[in-house]
């Protein structure tokens, strides 16, 4: 059977894989990115509904809208137009008063979102403006509130102020939960549970563990989907700790902890193996993050361990092209086995 290509190579399969990724933010983005230069696969992004900072939490406050961010940022990742979509979207408006702080993408999301009556539906033109490949769904559409509690007993309400700054001194997050604004139950988008029906591989990640990827899973009926199928579940594990998430975590625990929120065991992990220099750590370490070792893994699931780091502006991330290769290397797997 042929297989699926990156970048130049174009050789078609006989089977249009079908990847599922779960998460939201910038971890997204990238992983989204890489995954757009897959030839033979059709990606459906499934996005946390949970942010509440900047221009996304003031469009959720004073229009009572899904917060658009996560999705917009999803939309560029998978539009063939990306570079010059993203100079356009993310543009962010400063001479009127009310339009001042928020970026072009998010203002036409919620106004599309508006004249069509839905949110999914405001998505959907979008992505049809970006000729995005591939498909974008919240994982609700029902409007929530993230709680973390912490491990004195504290709670802290709403995504952005549990992602505070780095460095400020807290407990670190034992639990977090959702509280719904004007119903009593929230349920998870029903196209999701389809999506994810059909899927041949999920992942998870990478992203902010308790802020990007597990609100996806505590949504009420996305955790039992996941726990019922028989499709591989793999998460990209965060190349840096984030302080006051995932204090002093290596890999295993990373995977131990999606594991729970899963109700089953992942099928492996994605790890990267390499270093940032001395001198980029140092200035991660002043925010209290750590680079995330491999650490215990006798209990673990497989891992597959490669150098996966990009650190162009002094900025640790994943890099799309490494991630990509390594997805299309299991792809294959999956294909000829």
């Amino acid at each position: 059977m042929a297989k699926t290509g990156i970048k130049n190579q174009t050789k078609p399969t006989n089977k249009n894989f079908r990847i599922v990724t779960i998460g939201g933010g910038s971890g997204q983005f990238a992983l989204l990115s890489g995954l757009r230069k897959l030839t033979g696969i059709h990606v459906s992004a499934v996005v946390s509904m949970m942010d509440s900072g900047g221009s996304t939490g003031r469009l959720r406050d004073e229009l009572g809208t899904l917060p658009p961010g996560d999705i917009l940022k999803c939309i560029l990742a998978l539009s063939p137009h990306q570079e010059m979509a993203r100079s356009v979207f993310q543009k962010r408006f400063k001479k009127d008063r009310r339009l001042k702080g928020h970026n072009a993408g998010n203002m036409l999301l919620t106004m599309l979102s508006r004249y069509t009556g839905s949110f999914p539906a405001g998505v959907q033109a979008l992505a049809e403006i970006l000729d995005v490949q591939g498909e974008i769904l919240p994982v609700t559409i029902d409007r929530a509130t993230l709680v973390a509690e912490l491990t004195d007993g504290s709670r802290i309400f709403g995504e952005s102020a549990i992602d505070m700054p780095r460095g400020h001194q807290r407990e670190t997050i034992r639990d977090v939960y959702l509280v719904p604004h004007h119903s009593d139950a929230i349920a998870v988008y029903p196209p999701v549970l389809k999506t994810i029906d059909k899927a041949d591989i999920i992942i998870l990640g990478p992203g902010d563990l308790f802020t990007s990827i597990i609100p996806n899973l505590i949504v009420p009926g996305l955790k039992e989907k996941l726990a019922s199928i028989s499709a591989p579940i793999y998460h990209v594990v965060n190349i840096m700790t984030k302080y006051g998430e995932t204090n002093h975590f290596q890999a295993c625990d990373f995977i131990a902890t999606l594991e729970g929120f899963t109700g089953r065991r992942l099928t492996g992990a994605i790890v990267n193996n390499r270093r940032p220099d001395d001198r980029l750590l140092e200035l991660y370490r002043k925010q209290k993050s750590d680079f995330v070792d491999i650490g215990f893994t006798d209990d673990c699931c497989p891992l597959i361990v490669k150098d996966l780091l990009e650190t162009s502006g002094d900025i640790i991330r994943h890099d799309p092209e490494k991630l990509a290769r390594v997805i299309e290397g299991i792809i294959e797997s999956a294909l000829t086995g």
